[in-house]
């Protein structure tokens, strides 16, 4: 069959192919949930920001979307050798901290087939080859097994490829915060322009200026040390940036850590990174005097690297013992609250 191949815009490609796939959303694993899975909204949250970027109608994107649904309906596409396809330029993931979900769609690949086609474009520098603009594990499955990979090509220059790929992550829930931060700077240094970026990833001015900061401040090879991190969110990853912005010595104190950290899990090695700028602080503060009600010392806390001391006047000490014992329970749970941790 011939390849799909069209001159019109990115979204209308995107959006179309998208809107095909309506009726299989997650269809293998929850891989490509699809914009227009609830047919009202999806079309409204994706044609709002990308209408204004290419100055195309609904109709228009209707239209196209009807010819790409009769082409799937008809079992249209391509079957593509997954070894003449490679990644795309830009990157919208970090490694998982395993490979459990990654497995099981393999297996239903396996087992049933693939249902929905990837994205390919023809390569920039090699005509006999493709470049994935979205179905990176699809494609990945597909070769690990040895079978073709279903795939619609379209024509894409470097700045449809982003978009289109921004449009697919602003409607994906299990990419991490830094992860479509990760994609917002590859974008500003692939050139695009911050409305495209905006209406790609469905942000907001404040939003993409956090995401540039963070990336700036940790850069993109220490967050990728990182990974991630899927349970820690906005908050937490500026708190990261901002004590590293404070102190120029603190980005290399993270990497070190990072490095010799023995631990699987991102979140855990976010936690180690964040306990790294933070522990100067706790050597520095050192004591801390304990007071009563009447601003009496009745006794103090020492603070060292993987060190706390409480110490009471005599008087105090077995009462204020029993105390501590019930409520260190709830103190721990609200660490681990604070921390993220379940």
């Amino acid at each position: 069959m011939s390849k799909v191949s069209s001159k019109k815009s990115i979204i209308s490609n995107f959006s179309a192919l998208s809107a095909g796939l309506a009726e299989e959303p997650e269809g293998e694993g929850g891989v490509l949930p699809s914009p227009l899975g609830q047919t009202a909204q999806p079309v409204a949250r994706v044609g709002a920001g990308v209408i204004g970027a290419t100055q195309r109608t609904l109709t228009d994107i209707r239209e196209e979307r009807d010819r790409l649904r009769a082409l799937l309906d008809a079992g249209g596409g391509l079957d593509l050798d997954p070894t003449l396809i490679e990644p795309s330029p830009y990157p919208d993931r970090l490694p998982d901290d395993n490979d459990l979900e990654f497995e099981a769609l393999k297996k239903l690949i396996s087992d049933e087939g693939q249902k929905v086609p990837i994205g390919v474009r023809r390569h920039p520098r090699d005509a006999s080859r493709y470049q994935v603009v979205y179905g990176h594990r699809r494609w990945r499955a597909a070769r690990e097994l040895g079978v073709a990979v279903k795939a619609i090509v379209v024509s894409l220059d470097d700045r449809e490829l982003v978009i289109a790929q921004g449009i697919e992550n602003s409607v994906r829930q299990d990419l991490s915060w830094i992860e479509k931060a990760l994609f917002a700077w590859r974008m500003d240094e692939a050139g695009i322009k911050a409305r495209d970026i905006r209406a790609a990833l469905a942000i907001d001015d404040p939003e993409l200026a956090r995401f540039r900061a963070v990336c700036r401040a940790l850069t993109v090879e220490t967050i990728a040390l990182i990974g991630r991190a899927p349970k820690v969110g906005r908050p937490r990853w500026v708190e990261l940036a901002n004590s590293v912005s404070a102190e120029p010595s603190a980005l290399d104190r993270v990497r070190k850590t990072l490095a010799s950290a023995k631990v699987l899990s991102s979140d855990h090695r976010f936690r180690e990174a964040l306990g790294a700028v933070k522990k100067p602080l706790a050597t520095e503060r050192g004591e801390i005097e304990l007071r009563g009600p009447s601003g009496a010392v009745v006794g103090k806390a020492t603070f060292a690297i993987n060190d706390v001391k409480l110490t009471m006047e005599k008087s105090r000490a077995e009462a204020f013992a029993a105390f501590l014992k019930g409520e260190i329970p709830a103190l721990m749970e609200r660490f681990f609250a604070r921390e993220g941790e379940e």
